[in-house]
């Protein structure tokens, strides 16, 4: 329901290397070629490209409008450190690039020039869900490259993404993790002592939904960017400072969910790994409609085949961004599978498509911890608001209570947010930060 590949399984992959370490992967993920393959954040899968006529597009014309895209793409990562960019967004770029690179043709041409804006339209709507945001209009172009992308075949979890927590849980002692223990209030810089005992203060009290506290030296705060987003005003007493509390206005966090569905029989064939979709009508050049209701479902990029089916059954994984995604979460099950019947019916030419059996999907808008998937450098924000989002506080370094907030999460990761290992990087460096502060010279024993 959330992460699905490990993204550059190489050996600077520190995802990838745990996964190794505890026997998790299979034997493909260990390949060494397949560890130095350059994907650029984009797994190739086998796949077949459907559109809304209702037919399966060639593969060359396919691959020649993601090759142009993807050239493009990589052009938009180079403006790194430019004082003035050719545009404010990602967006922005890449449609001025597009109308450059593909001019209207006339005559016979007209319906080629038309499918291939299409393909175009496509490629960035998949590029939505990679950053996790509505439009790539709200994409801040200079910052973009950045972010790194890092080698190997990204792969996935025989057993689940939630293998390696699971491995990684187990080896910590029994009743030291709470779970389902809502956090409502961070108190810090104060002196808080637990009951019956006047020999020592905690400058950091954790407040939980149910009443329950907790009293601490230092406290590492992981939850979302979507939900800091919402609440941090009233999560942190006192408030967050203003250069923190702008930084998390300013960078961005958007919605990208999962819609799967179970087929009695697959429809696809046993070598197709992907079903792309393409709406004829589309083009990047043009504004999408702003029609939810109507129109939520053209968002859907395409379909995953889950591998292996003896493992899964026959299990497509649709991905999906933004409002659209965001609206597909307000809908019923019945009304996500009743569309998505349609869709694939349209999509195939086959207007007795069986219709899925069953259907699931996430909805990380809606769920209250998170609001939302992962971060992106918006318009308006930069890599110093990352890093100004990872910095401790008490901002002063020579306060006599360092430490008492610590920030981790795939936010604060300047070049590898969004993903898991940034994630677990973020948190072993504020774990590092801590041990470092309990080996200085003259540190006092802290609990």
């Amino acid at each position: 329901m959330g992460a699905h590949w490990i993204h550059g399984p190489s050996p600077g992959n520190p995802i990838f290397c745990l996964a190794t370490s505890y026997g998790l992967l299979g034997p493909e993920a260990a390949r060494e070629e397949n560890q130095r393959a350059e994907a650029g954040g984009h797994p190739p899968l086998a796949s077949v490209t459907y559109s809304s006529s209702g037919r399966a597009l060639s593969p060359q014309v396919v691959s020649e409008a993601r090759d142009l895209f993807n050239a493009l793409l990589a052009s938009a990562r180079a403006f790194q450190g430019a004082e003035e960019p050719p545009a404010p967004s990602v967006g922005q770029y890449l449609r001025a690039e597009i109308a450059r690179r593909v001019p209207a043709s006339a005559g016979g041409e007209e319906d080629a020039w038309r499918l291939r804006l299409a393909v175009l339209a496509a490629c960035l709507k998949l590029e939505c869900c990679i950053s996790g945001t509505h439009s790539m209009d709200l994409v801040a172009l200079e910052p973009f490259g950045e972010y790194v992308s890092l080698p190997g075949l990204d792969c996935t979890f025989p057993g689940g993404y939630s293998s390696l927590p699971d491995r990684m849980v187990s080896a910590l002692p029994e009743d030291i993790l709470l779970l389902s223990k809502a956090v409502r209030t961070i108190r810090w810089r104060g002196s808080f002592r637990e009951e019956g005992d006047e020999t020592r203060d905690f400058p950091v009290q954790v407040e939980c939904e149910d009443g329950d506290t907790f009293l601490a030296d230092h406290v590492i705060v992981t939850v979302p960017l979507g939900f800091l987003k919402e609440h941090h005003e009233n999560f942190f007493q006192p408030p967050l400072p203003k250069r923190k509390a702008e930084a998390i206005c300013r960078l961005g966090f958007g919605t990208n969910n999962k819609i799967f569905l179970e087929f009695e029989k697959p429809f696809w064939e046993p070598q197709q790994q992907l079903l792309e979709v393409v709406w004829e009508d589309e083009s990047p050049l043009e504004e999408p409609s702003a029609d939810l209701e109507a129109n939520w479902f053209k968002k859907l990029i395409g379909f995953v085949v889950l591998q292996p089916p003896e493992q899964h059954g026959h299990v497509l994984c649709g991905f999906i961004a933004g409002k659209e995604s965001e609206y597909m979460e307000t809908l019923s099950d019945a009304e996500v599978l009743s569309t998505m019947t349609r869709v694939l019916r349209t999509l195939t030419g086959n207007p007795c498509l069986p219709a899925p059996r069953s259907v699931l999907r996430s909805q990380w808008h809606s769920a209250p911890y998170t609001r939302g998937s992962y971060s992106y450098v918006a318009v308006g924000s930069s890599g110093d608001d990352i890093d100004v989002l990872a910095q401790p506080l008490p901002e002063d370094p020579e306060d006599p209570r360092p430490l008492q907030l610590l920030f981790a999460g795939e936010a604060t990761h300047r070049t590898f947010y969004s993903t898991t290992h940034g994630a677990l990087l973020s948190g072993w460096r504020e774990a590092e930060r801590l041990n470092q502060l309990f080996e200085a010279p003259g540190a006092a024993p802290r609990l």
